[in-house]
């Protein structure tokens, strides 16, 4: 078998945050194809990475796709002189995540199978509230109520307000450029009182996760942090510093009480291993169509094992995002909980064969072979963003 195609589908779609899906199809001389996704959080950046994939494509034509290992290596290579992060390791996630696709369709299994077999049954989940939904108190406790209500354990927020919105909807730091790392104490006030108010809603028994979406400077971190520890005892307190400096956030770490989650901007297994050699993080959340996926993911959580800190990986996109992270996750001792961006996962129906399963706040995955789930390609050519 040999690999003859590697395809961008860029997809116009209500269902994503951002408007848009990036998902990855590689075929085969032999009729089999596998899926991958990276979704990335800007037009820019999907478009960007549409054309290197279309190069890597050229590159890999006829390589044998069931040697993944090498193949990972090949294009991760490829780009080490104009830096093997960012962008190359999303293209290098997406082509792995199919690549593991393939050779589960292939061999008749499911990819956890050929991970090491399941260590449990089901996938545990932390969902979102829809924040556009937040127009009032009773508006916040009926959105949290069905959370609580469908099953979940433990949901996710950013309570900050994103500094100096325009009408299109860009932060500032979108549109200028810039990141600012401040917080009004007016707005810092707000964010300890939805808190508190979410707390109050869910019960003791629900994790409450806040997400700093890597915003803040160090001083400013430290302070909301507190502020919010004190509002809600919160279960953890996520990125709390641009990715850049380890340094701003061992500052973080020491000043504050909170559990610490880090990883979804880190890319490879190097990326993770000075953040667990001194100890800045509890809990590590790398994202599977971002940090190399399902090849690196599994050996990211490996040495999270060594070090004993709990893996939950980061899903802010589509389908593929959701189940390559679960297929990983079915064999990883140290789980915690998997990521989904709503509790009622229906927004995918449209683009996959069938839905999934997110009864009582885990996900099921079934024994259908590779990733378990077919795109549906007619909506996909229906859908898909021309680039010209």
């Amino acid at each position: 078998m040999k690999i003859t195609s590697i395809r961008p589908w860029l997809i116009k779609s209500d269902a994503s945050y951002w408007g848009e899906f990036l998902f990855v199809e590689v075929t085969t001389d032999e009729g089999v194809s596998g899926w991958g996704e990276i979704t990335t959080t800007t037009r820019l950046a999907n478009r960007a990475l549409c054309t290197i994939l279309r190069q890597i494509g050229v590159a890999v034509t006829g390589e044998n796709p069931a040697h993944i290992e090498h193949l990972w290596h090949k294009i991760f290579r490829s780009f080490t002189y104009m830096g093997s992060r960012g962008a190359a390791v999303e293209c290098v996630s997406a082509i792995d995540i199919a690549l593991w696709d393939i050779r589960g369709k292939v061999l008749g299994k499911p990819i956890y199978e050929l991970l090491g077999g399941p260590v449990r049954d089901e996938i545990a989940l932390y969902t979102h509230p829809n924040q556009a939904k937040f127009t009032s108190k009773e508006a916040v406790v009926r959105e949290i109520l069905d959370i609580v209500e469908s099953g979940h354990t433990a949901l996710k927020f950013d309570p900050f307000p994103h500094q100096g919105r325009t009408a299109d909807g860009l932060s500032r730091e979108q549109r200028d450029g810039y990141l600012d790392g401040s917080m009004t104490r007016k707005d810092e006030r707000e964010a300890a009182e939805l808190t508190a108010l979410i707390r109050e809603t869910a019960g003791p028994d629900i994790d409450i996760l806040i997400d700093a979406h890597g915003r803040f400077d160090v001083p400013t971190a430290i302070r909301l942090c507190r502020s919010l520890e004190e509002a809600g005892q919160i279960d953890w307190f996520e990125e709390p510093c641009p990715p850049e400096s380890l340094n701003a956030l061992k500052q973080v770490r020491e000043k504050v009480s909170a559990a610490i989650s880090w990883g979804e901007r880190g890319h490879t297994k190097w990326d993770f291993v000075p953040v667990l050699e001194n100890k800045l993080a509890d809990y590590i959340m790398p994202d599977v169509t971002w940090t190399g996926g399902i090849t690196e993911l599994k050996k990211i959580s490996a040495l999270c094992e060594a070090y004993y800190i709990p893996v939950s990986p980061h899903d802010a996109a589509g389908p593929i995002n959701v189940v390559a992270g679960a297929q990983v996750m079915m064999t990883v001792p140290n789980f915690y909980k998997l990521e989904t961006s709503e509790w009622n996962l229906g927004k995918y129906d449209h683009l996959i064969d069938r839905s999934l399963d997110v009864s009582n706040g885990t996900l099921k995955l079934t024994s259908r072979p590779g990733l378990g789930i077919e795109m549906d390609r007619d909506y996909l050519q229906a859908h898909e963003i021309e680039l010209g």
